[in-house]
């Protein structure tokens, strides 16, 4: 649906057109359209009006410690210089004329408009699909940590407080660490678990009856598959109690 959207068929069709002939990052940005639908296919939107930061982003020096882009905590710049692979002082280009790649990069922004767009319409189903498409690239703590949307997950998830994150970053990794192997996240299956735990805790929580949700639904599987996790969740998943010195211990 969202392809076939007028405003995003237009977009994806102007990309593909286009981004062939981009070799430097300057010609990039000199077609807004092209850096529009570069910037929201990795969730940058409310960023595209930087441009200066994010010509500075792509001409960095990844392997100096002191470039723009290792120097930026949020990880979607890095992913994002990454992903489009400049040469040296943003000039050269290789991946911008292979098909793989211009597909891979549609892929990018369909998924995002998608997630987005159910962000809007439910939170909880947003986040989730968040989490999806990032669980993959979680290798520490931190990198959930630096992602409020994937520290909301986990609180909810594993049963962590959300007064957690006023302690020290270190102690919150650990805290995190002490709930889940994180390299199980690259199983399909684990995810996909944690995704129906974290549905049906939302809509405990909330009692906003959001396992009755169309697109929650898609996202579990079923509507049964939701009620399942949550009578697995109640006779299975450990309560977790703190008090305040425990916090800190």
């Amino acid at each position: 649906m969202i392809r076939n959207t007028a405003q995003h068929e237009r977009a994806i069709e102007h990309f593909l057109t286009n981004i062939k002939d981009v070799e430097s990052v300057d010609q990039l940005m000199e077609d807004q359209q092209l850096y529009s639908f570069v910037m929201r296919a990795f969730d940058l939107e409310d960023q595209i009006f930087g441009k200066a930061m994010i010509k500075q982003v792509l001409e960095s020096n990844i392997e100096e410690s002191d470039a723009l882009v290792n120097r930026l905590t949020d990880p979607r710049f890095r992913e994002m210089y990454q992903e489009l692979g400049f040469g040296t002082n943003g000039e050269g280009n290789l991946n911008t004329i292979l098909t793989n790649w211009q597909n891979r990069m549609v892929d990018r922004y369909v998924e995002r408009q998608f997630i987005n767009f159910q962000d809007e319409q439910n939170p909880t189903v947003g986040i989730a699909l968040d989490f999806r498409s990032k669980a993959s690239g979680i290798d520490t703590a931190f990198d959930i940590l630096k992602d409020s949307n994937m520290t909301s997950f986990f609180q909810t998830a594993l049963g962590l407080p959300t007064s957690m994150s006023g302690l020290d970053i270190d102690k919150q990794a650990a805290l995190i660490k002490s709930k889940i192997d994180l390299e199980t996240l690259n199983d399909p299956e684990v995810v996909e678990k944690m995704i129906r735990k974290y549905v049906a805790i939302s809509d405990a929580l909330s009692g906003s009856a959001a396992t009755n949700n169309a697109a929650v639904q898609l996202l579990t599987g079923s509507a049964s598959n939701a009620a399942a996790s949550i009578f697995e969740i109640t006779s299975s998943f450990d309560r977790v109690g703190y008090s305040a010195s425990s916090l800190y211990s």
